[in-house]
């Protein structure tokens, strides 16, 4: 089965009106594959101006939210206030949120379920930190990961899966084209032995980790790598060049 090739840009806490607005009008005017889903993880307080201004052929994400749809939780955001934005993803479980915030498997299991529920589609985040893989536990830790995001999921086509070792991400080290490929190729085998051959075989697998223009080609030539969650390039015009890696 073929996956449409997918690129998330996760802009992280970065940007404002001027360099978002710029970065947009870039990304507007530029030729990207037509072949490829792209989809930008916006701050949440910019999700309103980056769907008014980004064109419609761009998806919007935000980059978490909460396991319910309202009540006492200060600072937080539900996905019927992003569907509200006329918000259609969101970014759940990303490294960043496990391991500076604390976020808990548990937690981000029912943040996957909430939003799948409310309507969201998901770009829901997993990955080994380096004492873990040079432990030799990589496959231990994400097959982990993804069992608890499995297990709150209904619905596989809203699903996305962001393969992302912790060590590679904003550090400059990109996990070669064969280890991403080696651990993308054992997730799709967990998924097709505890989910079904049909979600492996369809669902997407998306590399995250240091990917530039640079790096991006020979990523995307590996069989299950089927697309990458950018950072840093995501914010910068290099993130067409990552679009149209398959070109």
């Amino acid at each position: 089965m073929s996956r449409k090739f997918f690129v998330g840009g996760n802009w992280k806490l970065n940007g404002d009106k001027k360099s978002l607005g710029e970065l947009m009008d870039t990304m507007n005017a530029a030729k990207v594959d037509p072949n490829v889903e792209v989809v930008c993880g916006a701050p949440s307080i910019y999700l309103d101006f980056v769907r008014s201004k980004l064109d419609a052929k761009f998806g919007v994400a935000a980059q978490n939210c909460y396991k319910v749809a309202k009540g006492a939780f200060t600072g937080e955001i539900s996905p019927v206030m992003i569907k509200d934005c006329g918000v259609n993803w969101v970014i759940l479980g990303h490294s960043e949120r496990r391991h500076v915030f604390g976020e808990s498997d548990e937690l981000i299991g029912q943040k996957t379920a909430h939003a799948l529920e409310s309507g969201l589609s998901v770009i829901a985040c997993i990955g080994e930190k380096l004492d873990e893989r040079e432990g030799g536990i990589t496959e231990k830790v994400v097959f982990a990961q993804t069992k608890v995001i499995a297990d709150n999921v209904k619905d596989w086509s809203k699903v996305v899966l962001a393969y992302e070792p912790v060590w590679a991400i904003g550090t400059g080290k990109t996990a070669s084209p064969q280890q991403a490929q080696e651990v993308h190729d054992k997730l799709r085998g967990w998924l097709k032995a505890n989910v079904s051959e049909a979600v492996a075989s369809s669902v997407r697998i998306i590399y995250g980790g240091s990917v530039t223009g640079a790096t991006c080609k020979e990523l995307a030539s590996q069989k299950d790598v089927d697309g990458f969650l950018v950072g840093g390039a995501s914010l910068k015009p290099e993130i067409i060049e990552i679009i149209n890696a398959k070109l």
